[in-house]
């Protein structure tokens, strides 16, 4: 195996990480396909794609294709653990985005539209990052 491949896909990680991996990933991938496909109470894309326009993310079509997709296909990724590296960073940068683009300007908590939540997502985003996947993983699996 290439020296790459086994950075990405090595993991050294236990059993608490892999928990807050599947538990970080089942919250994007819903998040995602209520962007996608409107389930769970979400708007779909065309509904997605409109809001995202309202707040200047254009064009907004394309950055609900992108947003909703990786949530959903990256949150896939972590729930199995297969790429959870790779799927980490998409995943900490869209929480990037949704921090200082929608959520900074209404403080710290929820109740006000806050960043609260995209910031512990974004904080288990980035232990997957750097961590890697952990040992109930498709990663580990592979890399052994």
């Amino acid at each position: 195996m290439s020296p790459l491949i086994n950075r990405i896909l090595f993991t050294r990680a236990g059993y608490g990480l892999t928990i807050l991996r599947i538990f970080v990933g089942i919250i994007f991938a819903a998040h995602g396909s209520q962007k996608l496909f409107g389930w769970f109470g979400g708007y779909g894309l065309a509904g997605t794609a409109q809001w995202m326009e309202s707040i200047g993310l254009a064009p907004g079509t394309l950055m609900a294709v992108l947003s909703g997709g990786t949530e959903f296909f990256a949150g896939l990724a972590l729930i199995i653990g297969l790429l959870a590296r790779p799927a980490a960073l998409g995943l900490t940068i869209l929480s990037l985005v949704a921090i200082f683009s929608v959520h900074i300007h209404n403080g710290l908590f929820m109740a006000n539209n806050g960043y609260e939540f995209a910031l512990a997502l974004l904080g288990g985003s980035l232990a997957v990052l750097v961590e890697g996947a952990g040992k109930l993983s498709a990663d580990r699996a592979i890399a052994r």
